[in-house]
């Protein structure tokens, strides 16, 4: 099955029943140690993840790695060219997790991202992104204790599917040219528009399955949350694409008012059902008014569309979801992408869980994990119904490699990560702890030493804040 690497001879695969993971006590998990930096913050992250298990569990469980190859280190073995061998995607596939160091890709032409690669091979159309903030860590923020967001991010479509063609080829060309001539003039709302031909062209595409199943991991990870994190919100661009963001809105409405209409209230539904609590006389007209602004500018018809649409949920949920039963219900909510970027900054307590499109997602995860410390402690996830990859967020930085200097945050809270998906949730713990105990008593590696105050000096080094974290295990 393998070319040029042994498995394991201890140990068993992860294997899943119902998209859940089904974890032996003594699970073979690979590992890709990571270019650059990752020769330093890896062996870091082994080290720390290796001791939470056995201070935690003893003898009763422990992780067998299992050495696999990409990017650079997978072209040395395997040959030029070679960075992503099939026996690194056979593995993967065998044995259900695994965590990885941060991979090289060139910008521009060359290679495709192996980190989009390794998602789209594998369908993990979740990627999942944590943004807390520990105490004592510096951040640019002024309040960076009230962010505590999960990004859910759709991973397989938007443009990063990579269909796209560069000026002047002739698919380019050709694609443009159906466009102008036939597409675009059938199209009254399109109006007179046009591309010009010497204009790169990327496709967009965004699925109703591919959203759904997006929404669903999110809606389920929100009912494990205590109630005041139990929301939802669906970041979009609807406003101007329509037929792509603003489709994934109104996917990811449906969704949650189906699938899983006992557990779950719009905040549009919200409003007409607090409306009704406060004022059972209420008539659906001043109902449907309190809840649309500009109700007396709209024309009779859209009236009477929101009339109906207040009508339609006293029908359908008062009974299940009235007198003030929709509290206790995860809350579905919508918010232009552009928008939410602001309101993480302004008002970060009212967020929770945000789900979104594979573009806005991987800004708005940098963004977040900004307010809270940077990529160096921003752990990142990919799951899907049958595997799941956990992996440093931050680049390669090469210019530090082999130093042991840089910080190994980011790949040891993906390894919390993998751990809490595991259910090993006490040697998680055990690694949030160190973190934070390590952090409030300044002891942290150079990126977070000199943004201190005052500055910590001398900073420790990659490793000897490994052993830091281990040592405030106890």
């Amino acid at each position: 099955m393998y070319e040029k690497i042994s498995p394991c001879q201890t140990g068993s695969a992860i294997t899943y029943k119902d998209g859940q993971p089904i974890v032996p006590d003594n699970p073979i998990i690979p590992f890709i140690r990571g270019d650059g930096t990752g020769v330093d913050i890896w062996p870091a992250a082994q080290k720390v993840i290796d001791a939470s298990v056995q201070c935690a569990y003893g003898a009763k469980r422990s992780i067998s790695w299992f050495k696999i190859y990409a990017g650079d280190e997978a072209c040395e073995k395997y040959g030029t060219y070679q960075y992503l061998p099939q026996d690194t995607l056979n593995a993967i596939k065998e044995y259900g997790i695994a965590i990885k160091g941060p991979l090289t890709t060139p910008v521009g032409g060359g290679i495709r991202s192996l980190n989009v690669a390794l998602r789209q091979i594998n369908d993990l159309y979740a990627c999942v992104r944590p943004c807390k903030y520990y105490p004592g860590t510096p951040s640019p923020h002024k309040t960076p204790e009230k962010l505590d967001v999960i990004v859910y991010r759709e991973n397989t479509e938007d443009i990063y599917l990579g269909i796209e063609w560069p000026k002047g080829s002739e698919v380019a060309e050709k694609l443009i040219t159906l466009l102008n001539q036939d597409l675009i003039p059938a199209t009254p709302e399109h109006g007179k528009k046009q591309i010009p031909l010497d204009a790169g062209i990327g496709i967009k595409p965004i699925s109703k399955t591919g959203s759904q199943r997006l929404v669903r991991r999110a809606i389920q990870h929100a009912l494990r949350l205590p109630k005041p994190k139990q929301m939802v919100t669906l970041v979009h661009k609807g406003n101007i694409m329509k037929y792509t963001e603003g489709a994934f809105r109104d996917w990811g409405y449906e969704l949650a008012t189906t699938e899983f209409r006992a557990e779950s209230v719009t905040e549009r539904e919200s409003w007409i059902l607090s409306n009704k609590e406060q004022n059972p006389d209420i008539t659906l007209e001043d109902n449907a008014r309190a809840i649309e602004p500009g109700y007396d500018a709209l024309t009779p018809e859209k009236q009477a569309k929101v009339i109906q649409e207040v009508e339609n949920v006293l029908n359908s949920i008062w009974d299940t979801h009235g007198q003030g039963q929709w509290q206790d219900k995860v809350m579905v909510n919508d918010r232009i992408a552009d928008s939410i970027f602001q309101q993480i900054q302004t008002r970060p307590a009212e967020y929770s869980i945000l789900a979104t499109m594979n573009l806005n997602g991987d800004y708005l995860s940098d963004a977040a994990a900004a307010m809270v410390g940077g990529l160096g402690m921003g752990p990142g996830a990919n799951i899907g119904d049958t595997c799941a990859i956990f992996e440093a967020t931050h680049g390669t930085a090469p210019k530090h490699a082999g130093l042991d200097r840089v910080n190994p945050g980011s790949v040891i809270l993906s390894g919390v990560m993998m751990l809490e998906y595991m259910g090993w949730q006490e040697a998680a713990d055990l690694i949030k702890k160190g973190i934070s105990d390590a952090i409030a008593n300044r002891e942290v590696t150079y990126d977070l030493a000199r943004m201190m105050t005052p500055p910590v000096e001398p900073a420790l080094k990659c490793s000897e804040f490994a052993e830091a974290i281990i040592k405030y295990f106890s």
